[in-house]
């Protein structure tokens, strides 16, 4: 019968509208390609030995300046764009957790045009060199350092000269707080060595209060012949030091001046010393030995106004 016969049809493999594999049959023949190497798969012991030698190997020196200077951690991120504090780029970790902080942190940088990338959590420890970075950071712009040479022009094209020159200054919120002040006080800029000095960081930046946006900061090769260039040009080279007599209020103010500030610890280099035309002291209580650097130029800064009146 018909019918008998188009029910067997139905039933037959191979016949009629069946489902098909899909291409399954044929992707499970395939296989899945080569087995990774051993150090290659993270659950296996050749791996976990690779990232322990690798721990364990010291990091290659970085020279200052070599590299983009960093902010991590949410905290220290919120801080410095209040301060305003100019960055280049933020960066969110994929799956960081909200909190006020994090809102803050991605309010502020939509409403100042911040650009915002996100990475794995990864790729931001390999950015920030490993830091504790929360999930956030921030990458600051290389800050723009002036020539001593413009500087020194721009200088000498104002009515009352100044400039700050730093020696031996390796904390660098004492550099901000040494900027801070010459800009309060009316110098034209402020001077660093190129080596073994504190430069423009983030605790610099913010340390200055806004000000290093409003100042020049110029590096000096060798500091030394820049204090003869200076000296050439007709500044007074004024060096700064605790342990000399002569008081900073007989300080002949209306000249050119180079206030050069030592630090703490070590004061002047002995070059730089012999190229000052004049050492003078801050008196102190004698109880006291020597101020914070960053106290002696806003000291020092202020006096040099004072006596221009």
């Amino acid at each position: 019968m018909a019918g008998n016969s188009k029910g067997r049809s139905a039933g037959h493999k191979g016949q009629g509208n069946t489902a098909g594999s899909g291409g399954r049959i044929r992707r499970g023949l395939q296989g899945k390609g080569p087995t990774p190497k051993a150090e290659d798969r993270p659950y296996h012991k050749a791996y976990k030995a690779a990232q322990r030698q690798a721990a364990a190997r010291p990091r290659r020196a970085v020279k200052p300046g070599s590299r983009a200077e960093w902010v991590a951690g949410r905290n220290a991120v919120l801080e410095t764009l209040q301060a305003g504090i100019p960055v280049q780029t933020a960066y969110v970790a994929e799956g960081a957790e909200r909190d006020d902080r994090l809102r803050d942190i991605l309010k502020h940088c939509a409403e100042h045009s911040i650009t915002l990338l996100q990475a794995s959590r990864v790729e931001l420890d390999r950015l920030t060199d490993g830091a504790v970075h929360q999930g956030v950071a921030l990458r600051l712009p290389d800050y723009e350092y002036a020539h001593p040479d413009d500087l020194m022009h721009h200088a000498l094209e104002q009515e009352q000269p100044l400039v700050v020159m730093l020696d031996q200054i390796t904390d660098p919120r004492n550099l901000g707080a040494i900027i801070r002040s010459a800009a309060a006080f009316g110098a034209q800029g402020v001077v660093i060595p190129e080596r073994r000095a504190a430069g423009m960081t983030a605790a610099a930046w913010k340390s200055s209060a806004g000000a290093a946006a409003r100042i020049p900061v110029a590096r000096a090769t060798n500091l030394n012949r820049t204090l003869a260039a200076y000296a050439k040009a007709g500044f007074t080279i004024v060096g700064l030091a605790g342990e000399v007599d002569t008081d900073i209020s007989s300080l002949a103010a209306d000249q050119p001046l180079v206030l050069v500030v030592g630090s703490e610890g070590e004061g002047l280099h002995r070059l730089v010393r012999e190229n000052c035309d004049v050492i003078v002291s801050i008196p102190i209580a004698s109880e006291v030995e020597s101020l914070n650097a960053g106290v002696a130029a806003a000291i020092a800064l202020y006096e040099v106004s004072r006596l221009r009146g």
